[in-house]
């Protein structure tokens, strides 16, 4: 292997044709009907999965997705590393790739996977950074592809923090031709360089792109009502504001009175019981925040199968 041009670290890096096979494959890797040539891509090849936050859904599925595709997956924790303390980055990446053909790393700043990208000569995955959390992306409208079919014209309606959920969701709704709505507090909006690639690339698919600050609207045509917590990994000292800001924007069944009977819950895990979304909604039959955890698996196989069918 050793391709930097396969790197995956923006939803972006993908053609929407080859997301829809990432979605045929993940299909057929739940299904237990791949066919011969995909059983194991990986197979006498390794994998480093660096972790420089924790993880669960994100550890358990990357670890048993090169598994099951025939390959060794490494994984090292920060404590083991020390990304950026303990070792350069660029070290870091110039002796992963004389050991292992692709790297899958979780990090704090997207900054970091742009320059292990840039010195690896190994395929760079993104499993989250500050800016995107394409991975999960793919788990989400694969999971709503299999809800409703064809994805063209649904209605997604993110409520929440407009942070790298948000970014990944906008970018690859806007690919797939799905409406998207971000509804933020005030001050919590997305990028707006995210904004406004998502609402170029929408432009061409007939899909609708938009910000804003109230859910009443957004949530009438709504498909699919999707949170996720309010404060992330590395925002601790702003909880307290946080919480205050994001009150009014919790998902609970007052809300929900406001979009169709049919609208599923979204959740990417893990969640704040309580705080952006309350017991009764994420437990209810309407979410489907469990079936995509498990789609994190089966899409992630499809990823790295993709990765390692093309280069």
């Amino acid at each position: 292997m050793g391709s930097r041009h396969r790197d995956f670290l923006s939803v972006t890096d993908l053609e929407a044709e080859e997301v829809e096979t990432v979605f045929q494959w993940a299909s057929e890797y739940k299904a237990d009907t791949v066919k011969e040539g995909l059983k194991e891509p990986l197979l006498h090849r390794a994998v480093a999965i660096l972790f420089e936050k924790p993880s669960l859904r994100t550890r358990v599925t990357f670890e048993l997705a090169v598994k099951h595709l025939g390959g060794h997956p490494i994984v090292l924790t920060q404590a083991e590393v020390g990304i950026g303390t303990r070792e350069a980055v660029k070290d870091i990446a110039l002796n992963l790739e004389r050991w292992v053909d692709m790297i899958v790393a979780r990090v704090y700043r997207h900054e970091t996977l742009e320059e292990m990208a840039h010195w690896a000569a190994i395929p760079v995955i993104n499993a989250l950074s500050d800016i995107e959390h394409p991975c999960q992306a793919l788990a989400d409208l694969f999971t709503l592809k299999e809800r409703y079919g064809e994805l063209t014209g649904r209605h997604l309606v993110f409520i929440g923090d407009g942070y790298n959920v948000a970014h990944s969701l906008m970018l690859l709704c806007a690919m797939l031709g799905v409406n998207v709505s971000v509804i933020t507090p005030k001050g919590y909006e997305p990028k707006e360089e995210i904004f406004k690639r998502a609402v170029s690339i929408a432009s061409a698919t007939g899909a609708s792109v938009n910000v804003g600050n109230e859910p009443k609207d957004a949530l009438k045509n709504a498909d699919a009502i999707y949170t996720d917590v309010w404060v992330s990994m590395g925002q601790e000292q702003e909880a307290q504001r946080r919480k205050a800001d994001f009150a009014p924007y919790q998902v609970n069944e007052r809300l929900l009175e406001l979009a169709p009977k049919h609208a599923i819950v979204m959740h990417c895990l893990p969640a704040h019981r309580g705080e952006e979304i309350t017991d009764d909604v994420l437990d209810s039959d309407r979410c489907v925040a469990l079936e995509q955890a498990e789609n994190r698996l089966h899409t992630q196989k499809a990823l790295l199968a993709l990765i390692a069918h093309s280069v």
